[in-house]
């Protein structure tokens, strides 16, 4: 196997471990006001996520980096001409990790209360805006001879890729709930299992209606399987969700998520910037590689280093494993002074 494939199908693994960990981590965020009623309630969903939140964005570094070293002019062409969404994303990323850190610096109700809203804009924003990116990666988008991007924002805004953003949002909301769920005790737990099948109903519909308009656009044998087995091991999540089986459940959502992206990467390839306007200008893994021993040096490289961070993360998802129960908090209602 050429190392460009490779370097392909790491890519793709790292983004597929972004979206399966960095997914419910997104959904916790959107739920933090729908499920936490008051702030007991809220600092344990906080809590949940606490210890593993800023581990989960490794992986989207992590894939960043690989990207840049690997395929520099797919990181080039993909930051030029998505520089406003993903501006944003990186923006709200930001809002939302302060929040999570300095939530609890302070006891006033009103602070945490502004704490929760970037919490909240910090999940959506970024969930829509990736899904509304990688709806485009699939579908394509207008490059030159150049591989220059050479359309508006606008043309990044199409039916396919809001359909993008609503689903991945849609779908993240279901796995949060369903991880809630899992980490959870008592009425929170089950208020989040009621949610979980609920909004997993409303996911399903919508991320069927985008894997097939995904696979009718640039899928092939391979990946449309990959795509129907997804669809399996969602509605298997919401099944075990509703016999109250949530560590099944989430495994469920985990393996969709996964395997939903891994379908996208499968209908791309060998392309990783399909081009509208010439099949001459797409990007392929061929002509937006580094050089040849570039991509040896970074396989040493990652063989060497990933296993050890997948080997940490695993370890403090272990330790961090029980359930989070809900404690009286005392807190300060005074507004601040002038």
């Amino acid at each position: 196997m050429e190392l460009t494939t490779v370097w392909f199908i790491a890519i793709a693994a790292l983004w597929t471990g972004y979206f399966v960990l960095e997914g419910f981590d997104f959904g916790v965020g959107m739920l933090l006001r729908v499920l936490g009623r008051n702030e007991p309630e809220r600092r344990a969903v906080i809590t949940t996520i606490g210890p593993v939140w800023d581990g989960n964005e490794v992986w989207l570094i992590v894939a960043g980096g690989a990207t840049f070293a690997a395929f520099p002019e797919w990181y080039a062409t993909l930051f030029s001409g998505f520089y406003l969404p993903l501006f944003a994303i990186l923006v709200t990323l930001i809002l939302r990790g302060v929040a999570l850190e300095y939530r609890g610096k302070r006891d006033e109700l009103w602070w945490r209360g502004r704490m929760d809203v970037l919490i909240t804009i910090g999940s959506v924003v970024p969930a829509v805006l990736w899904g509304i990116t990688f709806a485009n990666l699939v579908r394509g988008v207008p490059l030159d001879n150049s591989f220059e991007y050479v359309g508006s924002l606008g043309d990044l805004l199409s039916p396919f890729a809001l359909l993008g953003g609503l689903t991945f949002a849609a779908v993240f909301v279901a796995h949060g709930a369903i991880f809630l769920a899992l980490r959870t005790t008592d009425d929170l737990r089950r208020r989040a299992n009621a949610l979980a099948s609920r909004a997993g109903l409303i996911a399903a519909v919508l991320a069927i209606a985008f894997l097939w308009w995904a696979q009718a656009l640039r899928g092939e044998t391979a990946s449309i399987i990959v795509a129907i087995v997804a669809v399996v091991a969602f509605a298997a999540g919401l099944v075990a969700n509703l016999r109250r089986r949530e560590g099944w459940a989430f495994l469920g959502t985990a393996v969709a998520i996964g395997l939903a992206v891994v379908s996208l990467f499968a209908a791309m390839f060998p392309a990783v910037m399909p081009s509208t306007l010439d099949p001459q200008s797409t990007l392929t893994t061929v002509n937006a590689a580094s050089t040849p021993y570039t991509l040896k040096v970074l396989t040493i490289i990652a063989g060497i280093f990933l296993p050890l961070v997948i080997l940490y993360q695993s370890w403090t998802y272990w330790v961090f494993r029980k359930r989070i129960t809900v404690d009286p908090v005392p807190l300060s209602s005074e507004a601040p002074s002038l």
